[in-house]
């Protein structure tokens, strides 16, 4: 077993937290690059607590971020995300983080990868290749260096910061090349042992299936904790889940599907209501549009992957979703406010219908990023 380093950041980005490389840093064989994250995480841990690495057990704190140059002309960096599996020794890199894009703005200014923006707003225009899309991350900026201090407060993550606006361009199709992958807004699935469901299959940002929470059988505001507890609900769930990556040609069959657990994500959706938060608050139903329970790698997530928030504020602007027909009648050009385990979450998204075709221009969101440390991860090899 032989010790070693490599140079990192670790970073918090809107509810999410994990470990921010250099391109150039890193083992170009892959074999020896996933070692290397899986090592630095702490994975696989049979405990599921990640004790021996930077993880926190639960998946939105199992990440990583690559950054380096551009590989096309219209992006100022690359940004490559990773999540890192729990209990086995595995990456993934099928899906992307919405939460940890934050940090790739910030990060790239702090490093030097970009030339220092006048003080003011930045604008850093970050190429995810696990979509191939583009995304504008905009933030403060004094002495070169990017702000953290600020206003802004998200739900789930303990006081202010200053503020990251996401802009993501078209993000229509980021895995599957489609808005509705089965041309649909909703679809009836016939699946074995749990009927016939209705879903709705949407793809923007990351791809999702969206399901009623009265179609599982919950009431769609319990706590991860009680879902997680909920065997048949969460073997039921991973079931729909793999069946919806077939149906949207995202798996060639069942198996796959299951070796493959970053993408769909799956929300279980309800209409506002009354809930009690992680926090203990109890939160009215008039502070919402609509409530989510967000499956994320398996696991019931605390907050929500904010690629998941994106896609569900697409999906309620297509009529005849599941989250349009369960959205709070009112304007449909407003952002949308869902609830989750820990409070709101706020998202806006244009859409346009031309020719009976849908296009999503630009989806916008804010989070906060903080670096909070610097240095050399360690870890062991063969």
């Amino acid at each position: 077993m032989t010790l070693k380093t490599c140079k990192a950041v670790f970073m918090r980005g809107g509810t999410s937290k994990g470990i921010v490389f250099h391109e150039r840093d890193l083992p170009q064989d892959m074999a020896a690059r996933n070692a290397l994250f899986v090592a630095a995480m702490g994975s696989p841990d049979p405990y599921g607590r990640q004790l021996n690495g930077m993880g926190g057990g639960v998946s939105s704190l199992s990440e990583v971020c690559i950054v380096g140059p551009p590989s096309r002309p219209d992006a100022d960096v690359d940004f490559t995300f990773a999540q890192i599996e729990i209990d086995r020794p595995e990456v993934d890199y099928a899906a992307t983080c919405g939460n940890m894009s934050s940090t790739i703005g910030p990060f790239a200014v702090d490093e030097g990868l970009v030339p220092p923006p006048a003080d003011g707003e930045a604008a850093i225009r970050v190429h995810n290749t696990n979509t191939k899309k583009i995304y504008i991350a905009r933030f403060p900026v004094k002495g070169g260096h990017s702000t953290v201090d600020g206003d802004l407060a998200i739900d789930g993550v303990a006081g202010t910061g200053a503020p990251v606006r996401l802009d993501y361009v078209d993000p229509g199709g980021a895995k599957t090349g489609k808005l509705l992958p089965t041309g649909n807004p909703v679809d009836m699935m016939d699946i074995p042992g749990i009927g016939s469901i209705p879903v709705s299959m949407i793809d923007a940002a990351n791809p999702t299936v969206f399901v009623a929470a009265r179609d599982v059988g919950i009431r769609g505001t319990e706590l991860p904790a009680v879902l997680e507890r909920d065997t048949v609900l969460m073997g039921n769930v991973e079931t729909i889940r793999r069946h919806a990556a077939v149906a949207m040609g995202m798996s060639p069959d069942l198996d796959h599907a299951g070796n493959v657990r970053s993408v769909p994500k799956l929300g279980i959706l309800s209409p506002p209501v009354e809930q009690t938060l992680l926090s203990g608050k109890v939160m009215a139903e008039s502070e919402t549009d609509i409530v989510a329970r967000m499956i994320s790698v398996g696991q019931p997530h605390r907050a929500t992957p904010l690629t998941s928030a994106l896609c569900l504020a697409v999906a309620r602007r297509i009529p005849g979703s599941i989250a349009y027909n369960l959205m709070r009648p009112g304007d449909g050009s407003a952002p949308v406010r869902m609830g989750h385990p820990s409070g709101v979450i706020m998202v806006g998204a244009e859409i346009e219908v031309m020719d009976g075709k849908v296009r999503v221009p630009f989806v916008t969101m804010y989070r906060t990023a903080r670096r909070l440390f610097q240095g050399e991860v360690c870890y062991v090899t063969d």
